[in-house]
């Protein structure tokens, strides 16, 4: 059965630096939990000390009614994927997965059922004899998900386990790995840098920097609520204007920056005078805007396009020196060689954050 898992006030250093600042988390039972930040920011660590290989300096994790802080990694019943497959090449997809069942000292019957059990939850079950040099990047990464899933895990801790496939390699496991936890009902804590690795199959994740959570949430609050222009920049793409406060009331902010007066309907508590960040994200900018008497109507200049297909993303200068990044489906306009569109542009005011820091 899935359990909840609770870190209260982890803390680890690694001599003077501090990697964990008391972080305090809770996933629940059965949830697929990303953590997600830049290089350095601890993710690593706490999911190795959730793990049990990394003995924290304070605090306590708990599995269910479980303390676990201190008990073995073998004694956790917890199942890891790391980075590197690590799948033995000498033996089969069957043997591979049953591997860690015949140390436990299972019946060979037992093992054997299983294990098949685990490769069809990863649908290679009709591949179970062949070696894994034969499998694809995609295919060896599902039986080292089988591999852990077989032991029946209560919590299961991924590590980037997507880091080593290709780009269309790796879309295709998103949408996998998911329907695999899901389908095995398990409570999954899930390590990545990748932005779009999260927000496309996490259900609440949390972001980390230099040991601290900054935001938790799920992938569509923390990406159009950003807690701080950290959070706003590292997930997703985003424009930030500088500005100060005009005045705020009744949950709607008015802004003065270089481009002119901007409007903000997302809420927060601001006074006269704050000196604030505008969050605006691409596909908030509408181009070629017809009317004029709304806010956030902006004369715009366009001086370049990257076109990507499906999409367009141009850059439109706005008075004051601020330029955004519009993106734009069925591009009717494409600058490009320093040509320079003239437009307007459109933000809705429900679509603008306001920040302090």
């Amino acid at each position: 059965m899935p359990v909840p898992i609770a870190i209260e006030k982890l803390t680890k250093r690694f001599g003077s630096q501090t990697v964990l600042d008391g972080i305090d988390l809770r996933i629940a039972a059965g949830e697929l939990f990303f953590l997600l930040g830049p290089s350095g920011c601890g993710k690593t660590t706490l999911l190795r000390a959730v793990a049990g290989l990394t003995e924290p300096d304070a605090g306590r994790i708990l599995a269910g009614d479980r303390d676990v802080t201190h008990v073995p990694p073998h004694r956790r019943d917890m199942g890891m994927v790391f980075q590197s497959y690590a799948l033995w090449p000498h033996l089969t997809l069957r043997e591979n997965v049953a591997f860690g069942l015949e140390m436990r000292g299972l019946k060979r019957a037992e093992v054997r059922a299983r294990a098949l059990r685990a490769l069809e939850l990863v649908k290679l079950a009709d591949r179970a004899n062949s070696k894994p040099n034969e499998l694809s990047g995609g295919q060896q990464q599902r039986v080292a998900l089988a591999r852990a899933l077989v032991v029946e895990p209560q919590c299961l801790l991924l590590d980037e386990p997507l880091s080593n496939l290709d780009a269309k390699l790796r879309l295709e496991m998103r949408a996998e790995i998911r329907r695999i936890c899901k389908d095995a009902g398990l409570t999954a804590i899930y390590v990545t840098h990748d932005q779009k690795e999260a927000l496309s199959i996490a259900d609440r994740l949390a972001i980390l920097d230099q040991g601290r959570l900054l935001q938790i949430g799920t992938p569509q609050e923390v990406y159009t609520r950003p807690a701080s222009r950290f959070v706003a920049q590292f997930i997703g793409e985003t424009t930030f204007v500088e500005g100060r406060v005009k005045g705020a009331r009744g949950g709607q902010v008015e802004v003065e920056t270089a481009a002119g007066p901007w409007m903000s309907a997302a809420g927060g508590t601001f006074a006269a005078g704050d000196k604030v960040w505008l969050s605006v994200r691409p596909e908030a900018v509408q181009l070629h805007a017809e009317r004029t008497d709304e806010a956030n109507v902006f004369r715009a200049h366009m001086h370049g396009t990257v076109y990507l297909g499906e999409v367009a993303q141009h850059f439109a200068d706005l008075a004051g020196g601020i330029t955004l990044k519009a993106l734009e489906t069925r591009p009717r306009l494409v600058a490009r060689d320093g040509a320079r569109v003239e437009t307007r542009v459109f933000v809705d005011p429900a679509d603008v954050q306001v920040l302090r820091e």
